[in-house]
């Protein structure tokens, strides 16, 4: 299955929220209005979603899901300067 961009779904996202918030403070800002629907439809389009709602949602899901991922791949293995003894700099050495 092919996933959007992580940093596109955050944008996006965060886009729709401010035009949600303009549209809410001037629901009578009729190109507020129309960038808030063409936000939440590009989110439909890109989250394979019926509506913006659940568009929403399931773009934070998608983000919270992959930031978990993201910090328990992190768990896993710590950075090599973290192992004790370690200086940080890596060995070479010749054949």
């Amino acid at each position: 299955m092919l996933l959007p961009a992580k940093d596109e779904v955050a944008r996006l996202l965060e886009l729709y929220r401010a035009w949600e918030r303009m549209t809410l403070a001037a629901p009578a800002d009729h190109g507020a209005r129309g960038k808030f629907e063409d936000t939440g439809y590009t989110l439909c389009v890109l989250m394979g979603k019926r509506c913006a709602r659940e568009a929403v949602h399931a773009a934070e899901r998608y983000l919270s899901a992959t930031s978990a991922r993201r910090r328990e791949r992190a768990g896993h293995s710590p950075p090599v300067s973290a192992l004790p003894g370690h200086s940080g700099r890596l060995a070479v050495t010749a054949p």
